[in-house]
C-alpha cells in the first residue's frame, strides 16, 4: 500500500468494563451470567450506522472467481454476535465464526478480553464463495451495515480497544481495495465522520466460547439484540435484498474449546 493511502492509529484501550475484575477461576456458566448481566445492564444505545439508503459501492474491486471455492476474511467491528448474525444472512457466505483475534492464545478468551487489554478484538472468521462474493461487497456490508465504521475503539454501548474496527488480512489485493473503499467513502462524504478502520496483518484467530456462537439467533428477544442487532438485519434485507439470506446460516461447535483456525505468524514476545 503506498504512502498515499490514509492509515488510521489506535489509541490506548480503556478499561472501563466490570467483566474485567472477574477471576480466572470462575466457572464457565458464572462467568456467562455475569457477562450477560453486564450487558443489559450497560446503556441501551441504538449502533445504526448514519449511512445512505443504498450504500455506494467500491470504485475499485477484484473480479469474481471463475470456479468456486472458498476464500475466508477476518473483519472486527464491535460485539461479534450481532457481526456474526449479519453475515449469517448473506448468500455466498458458508460459515460465520465468532472469535478473537489480535492478540496471543494465552488471552483468547472472553473474560480476559473484555478488559481491552490483551490487542485481540471480537472478530468473525467469514467463509464465502469467491465466484458468488467479492471482497468489495463484503466491505460494503461491512462499512454501511454490519458496524459503524466512524467509532473509534467502540460500538455504541460497547466501549474498549477490543471493540475497535479492523480488517485483517496479508492480501496486498485485498488491502488495496479496502483502503481504496475507505478513502472513497470518505472523500464523497458518505458517513459523517472519517472512517477509523485500521488495516492489520493476519493474526492468529482463536473461536470464541461456545455461548458466545449464533448468540442473536438463540436470544432474538434479548434487549441488548432487539435494540443493537436486530436493526443490523433489517437494514441488511432492505439495502441488499438480492443477497439476503432468510433462513440464516448456523455454525454449530463441534465442542466448546477455543480451536486455533489459521496457522500464527511470527509474534515477539
Amino acid at each position: 500500500m503506498g504512502t498515499s493511502f490514509k492509515l488510521r492509529a489506535g489509541v490506548p484501550a480503556w478499561l472501563l468494563l466490570a467483566a474485567a475484575a472477574l477471576p480466572a477461576t470462575l466457572a464457565p456458566g458464572l462467568v456467562q451470567a455475569e457477562e450477560a448481566l453486564a450487558k443489559t445492564e450497560a446503556p441501551q444505545l441504538a449502533v445504526t450506522p448514519s449511512a445512505p439508503v443504498t450504500p455506494v459501492p467500491p470504485e475499485y474491486d477484484l473480479p469474481l472467481a471463475e470456479k468456486s471455492g472458498k476464500a475466508t476474511l477476518i473483519l472486527a467491528g464491535g460485539c461479534y454476535w450481532g457481526m456474526q448474525a449479519v453475515f449469517q444472512h448473506v448468500k455466498g457466505v458458508s460459515n460465520v465464526t465468532a472469535g478473537y483475534a489480535g492478540g496471543l492464545k494465552s488471552t483468547a478468551e472472553y473474560a480476559k478480553v473484555i478488559g481491552g487489554g490483551t490487542g485481540h478484538a471480537e472478530s468473525v472468521l467469514i467463509e464465502y464463495d469467491p465466484a458468488k462474493l467479492s471482497i468489495g461487497t463484503l466491505l460494503q456490508i461491512y462499512f454501511f451495515v454490519a458496524h459503524d465504521p466512524t467509532q473509534l475503539n467502540r460500538q455504541g454501548p460497547d466501549i474498549g480497544s477490543q471493540y475497535r474496527s479492523t480488517i485483517f488480512t496479508d492480501s496486498k489485493d485485498e488491502a488495496r481495495v479496502a483502503v481504496a473503499y475507505m478513502n472513497q467513502i470518505d472523500a464523497l462524504k458518505l458517513l459523517p465522520h472519517p472512517i477509523v478502520t485500521k488495516m492489520r496483518p493476519l493474526f492468529p484467530f482463536y473461536r470464541a466460547e461456545g455461548y458466545h456462537q449464533n448468540f442473536v439467533q438463540n436470544h432474538p428477544k434479548q434487549r441488548y439484540v432487539l435494540v443493537n442487532d436486530l436493526p443490523k438485519l433489517a437494514r441488511l434485507k432492505q439495502a441488499f435484498p438480492k443477497l439476503w439470506r432468510e433462513e440464516p446460516l448456523r455454525y454449530e461447535p463441534e465442542e466448546n474449546k477455543r480451536t486455533k483456525l489459521l496457522p500464527p505468524p511470527t509474534l515477539s514476545q
